[in-house]
């Protein structure tokens, strides 16, 4: 972890994490970051464990992570994370873009995702406005993002059972509460997925609360 000196005060600046499990990126970000007026590096991790286990006592304003590392998913890490701390905002940093790598950022809470061939400037600017509050993706991450998001919509039947599935019930249960068959249930259940664009019920249930299809307190 990085330690703090006097001269090195991280006070009114942009305190940022990095979590990289490659040690030159990770240290070639602090020095490029720690040369930017306005921004203070306050710790470094090279796993999601570690990451997990400094980001809640450091208190940083961004976390700047990896996405694919070891052990651990850096989406896995990020849903952590926002559950210990949830006013910590993120830049997911990566060299992946498909649309598994960008849905599953996105649907756990990251406020940026840019490329690691970007510019320093570019990663400086995500920063600052991930800070002032702000979401940035880029036009052809996002253009992925519409095209994932945009199918056909549910019938009334699939929203039923989507609901259904999202407080945890299975096909069985689900075809007695609306009175057809199992088989029935599951034909729904399989076109709702594709509908989605995911691929199973956990999935399903967090695009659907995101989306407003499903509500918290129908959990």
């Amino acid at each position: 972890m990085l330690t703090m000196t006097p001269g090195n005060s991280s006070a009114g600046r942009i305190r940022i994490f990095i979590v990289d499990d490659h040690d030159v990126v990770r240290l070639g970000l602090r020095t490029m970051l720690e040369s930017e007026r306005d921004m203070a590096v306050v710790g470094m991790a090279g796993s999601s464990q570690e990451a997990i286990q400094k980001v809640p006592a450091l208190s940083p304003d961004i976390l700047l992570t990896d996405l694919r590392m070891p052990r651990m998913s850096g989406v896995d890490m990020l849903l952590e994370l926002k559950r210990l701390c949830p006013e910590l905002r993120t830049v997911v940093l990566t060299m992946y873009h498909s649309d598994e790598d960008v849905f599953g950022a996105i649907k756990a809470g990251a406020n940026a995702y840019i490329l690691k061939t970007s510019s320093l400037e570019e990663v400086t600017a995500a920063i600052r406005k991930v800070h002032a509050g702000e979401s940035v993706i880029p036009p052809h991450i996002a253009q992925q993002l519409a095209q994932r998001v945009s199918r056909q919509p549910l019938s009334t039947r699939e929203l039923e059972i989507l609901r259904l599935v999202a407080r945890g019930f299975k096909n069985q249960e689900i075809a007695v509460q609306l009175s057809i068959s199992t088989n029935t249930v599951r034909n729904h259940v399989v076109s709702l997925l594709e509908k989605l664009g995911v691929r199973d019920r956990t999935e399903a249930t967090a695009i659907a609360m995101h989306q407003g299809l499903v509500r918290i307190d129908e959990q």
